[in-house]
């Protein structure tokens, strides 16, 4: 592997003209692509192998024309004080506004409040359902333009007007926040490296790896149904990990010119070392997000094979396009221990006479390991405590800022008709194999009635062969309430003696209850997750070090810094902790999704913090140093580039906590906090205390294991045989940048 890499580095060094022109290329490929493909939307939902999932198909089969999966709007109209919906004026208003709504050529079909029974008891607060031909994403301006239009005709006329519903919908900002990120990142790689130019480097392939990524993903948002949040997710990785890989390439490079080889040979030398960490970093990294397919969720597979694709173009640019602009860059990229002439430099440093922070903390925990581990993981375990709270649910209009209109309606809707009354529960009967349908449609709408938490229960709406019928219930509690829950599976549980009664099938569906089975189809995939995902990267790693308890140790520790990352979030999100600085408006269940995307991606990150810092030290071991000296001198090379890589990370993350989406919001702020607890208490801390108890022992392996595992060589043994001081014959040549 380190040969491979080693000359793939010299080659993309002299052929740089090629490969720079083989990326821009690819960039320009992707971005016409992307500028001529039809806009994203909201990725279609769908939930495989569920009730809800199975009821919501029934009815696209047995009420065709229906527009099961079309758009949807509540526009709600409330009173001004003392006035009700009644009201001759008002009611004249709402009704042209119905008519009004009613124009538009996407539109099937708008409900009238006022012979819907849509108007609420005291008679202040009104609504009218709009079911549009199209979904969301598929929808016009001009339709969302006219559903606003109306809206503020109505006010014009005195009334309050909000619209719920998922028809307008936009893409999730990000705001100012994702820029600060990148700019503390350019910030902690000119401090890394003292050089404007060096630090010039990761920011640039990493933004073109994820501009040639996003705007693939964006290319293909509409013949693969990606959704907004797909592209968004795959900048957020991509990004934070293009600028991680290429950091680790440009510092090594750094440190072999600093040893007195040519820059062609620093740059082959550092592809085949540095470059083999990326390799094998990037593969665990890709192995769990592509992992994610497991749980069967489509948006979630497709959400984690983009990211996926982002990350394999981060690390091909680093193995290619890195070494060919070290070799348009020349002398302007210092050796280590040398800064710009812009920052101060310009003649070589004098080696410090006292050791860097790095070598005295390693030295430190290697003195010091079982305090250090103990204060580890009791600090992490802490972290974690409010994990054991941890409540699941997708959001809705409830959790959306309190400036959207959506969620307004969301709250007038629940002032008006009661918290349930946005969480209604669609009951599908199918009674085709059923004897007498009316009877089991009747007998279904009675049993429901007698349920605890049931406000309302409309009678069954038969389709036009009579052999299917929807109901719908109106439960007592808001939608995201262990309540509603269980009223669903009371549901449940009573069509089942339904069915042995009147061989009528009965099936829940509805947002509400598709959310539960999205929960509870996540539960049940998380171990079977973590047991392929941790089992197969846990397989690479001893490939990797050649050893059985470090990648036992690593995945330990992930563990640790997973569930204090939990923690964490639920801390945030669900109890209110920092809310305000959050910018969380309303706390509520953590997002079902959020545990398991959580897993997948922490643990491919972590694990580039594991295999950066812990190769060096397996490097210093297998060329002779003692266990605890290894330690410590993995430390002196890695401790100052995985730091830099760490705060750039969590940089890039946080830098979404500034999104108006929710879910970006949850995962910026889980990831960053995750990288956090893994990086500075796991990898720094945990990771040296536990390798210093061990001693020898860590890098242990069984013989017959040895014999059988292919040596990959990431420690760059192969490269040994190589002259490498010799003269460059391009050195005395200054290249030009282009």
């Amino acid at each position: 592997m380190a040969t491979f890499l080693y000359k793939l580095g010299r080659l993309a060094f002299r052929r740089r003209h090629f490969v720079a022109l083989i990326w821009v290329a690819l960039l320009t490929l992707a971005g016409v692509g992307a500028a001529s493909a039809p806009p994203a939307g909201n990725t279609s939902f769908s939930i495989p192998g569920t009730e809800a999932q199975k009821a919501f198909d029934l009815l696209e089969q047995r009420f065709p024309g229906a527009s099961a999966d079309g758009a949807t709007a509540r526009v709600v109209f409330k009173a001004p004080g003392g006035q009700k919906m009644t009201d001759a004026g008002n009611k004249a208003t709402v009704q042209k506004a119905v008519k009004e709504l009613s124009d538009g050529s996407e539109v099937a079909s708008v409900a009238d409040p006022y012979t819907g029974h849509a108007v609420s008891k005291d008679g202040t607060v009104a609504y009218t359902s709009v079911k549009y031909k199209v979904s969301g994403m598929e929808l016009e301006d001009s339709s969302r333009t006219a559903l606003k239009d109306t809206a503020q005709h109505a006010r014009d006329a005195g009334l309050t007007v909000e619209i719920g519903g998922d028809a307008l919908s936009a893409a999730p900002e990000t705001g100012a926040t994702e820029v600060i990120g990148i700019a503390i990142a350019a910030v902690v790689l000119v401090i890394t490296f003292g050089s404007l130019l060096a630090a010039g480097l990761p920011l640039l392939t990493a933004i073109i790896g994820v501009g040639i990524g996003v705007s693939s993903v964006t290319a293909l948002a509409s013949a693969l149904d990606l959704g907004t949040t797909t592209s968004t997710l795959a900048s957020m990785i991509g990004l934070a990990v293009g600028i991680d890989y290429a950091l680790f390439i440009v510092s090594r490079y750094r440190g072999e010119l600093a040893e007195g080889h040519s820059r062609e040979e620093a740059a082959g030398r550092a592809t085949g070392t540095a470059g083999s960490a990326v390799v094998f970093a990037g593969l665990t990294v890709v192995i769990a997000l592509v992992g994610l397919s497991v749980v069967n969720i489509p948006m979630l597979t497709k959400m984690g094979i983009a990211a996926a694709g982002t990350v394999v173009i981060a690390v091909l640019i680093a193995l290619t396009m890195i070494p060919a602009l070290l070799g348009y860059a020349g002398r302007k990229v210092k050796p280590a221990g040398e800064k710009s002439r812009l920052l101060g430099g310009g003649r070589a440093a004098k080696k410090p006479a006292r050791t860097n922070m790095g070598t005295r903390w390693a030295s430190f925990v290697v003195r010091r390991p079982v305090a250090v581990l103990l204060l580890g993981v009791v600090g992490l375990g802490a972290a974690a405590v409010p994990a054991a709270s941890l409540e699941l649910g997708l959001p809705d209009d409830g959790s959306q800022p309190v400036s959207t209109t959506q969620r307004r309606a969301y709250d007038l809707l629940s002032e008006g008709f009661g918290p349930g009354f946005n969480g209604p529960l669609m009951v599908v009967v199918d009674a085709k194999k059923s004897a007498d349908a009316k009877a089991a449609f009747t007998e279904v709408t009675d049993d429901i009635k007698g349920l605890k938490d049931v406000v309302t229960v409309t009678p069954a709406q038969p389709n036009k062969a009579g052999d299917t019928a929807t109901i719908t219930v109106i439960p007592n509690s808001k939608p995201s309430s262990t309540t509603t829950e269980d009223l669903v599976h009371a549901i449940r549980d009573a069509g089942s003696g339904i069915k042995d009664k009147t061989d009528a099938e009965v099936l829940v569906t509805g947002s509400t209850a598709m959310n539960i089975d999205v929960s509870q189809k996540l539960n049940d995939a998380l171990f079977p997750y973590l047991a392929l995902v941790v089992g197969l990267a846990f397989l690479l790693l001893i490939v990797v070090f050649r050893s059985v308890l470090v990648p036992l140790k690593a995945a330990l520790g992930f563990l640790l810094s997973v569930m204090a990352a939990l923690g964490a979030v639920v801390a945030v999100f669900q109890w209110g902790w920092l809310s305000g600085l959050m910018g969380v408006e309303e706390t509520g269940p953590v997002m079902s999704m959020m545990p398991i995307f959580m897993v997948g991606v922490v643990f491919g990150l972590a694990m580039d913090y594991e295999v950066f810092l812990v190769t060096r030290m397996r490097e210093a071991y297998v060329h002779g140093e003692k266990p605890s000296q290894a330690v410590v001198t993995g430390f002196r090379h890695g401790a100052r580039v995985v730091t830099a890589a760490a705060v750039i990370m969590i940089a890039v993350f946080s830098g979404f906590i500034g999104s108006s989406e929710s879910m970006i919001k949850m995962i910026g702020f889980g990831l960053a906090i995750a990288v956090f607890f893994d990086a500075f208490v796991v990898r720094m801390a945990i990771v040296p205390a536990v390798l210093a108890l061990l001693g020898r022992r860590a890098w242990w392996l069984p013989a017959w294991l040895d014999r059988a595992l292919p040596n990959v060589d990431v420690e760059g043994e192969g490269l040994r045989v190589h002259d490498s001081r010799r003269p460059d014959p391009d050195e005395d040549r200054e290249p030009a940048l282009a």
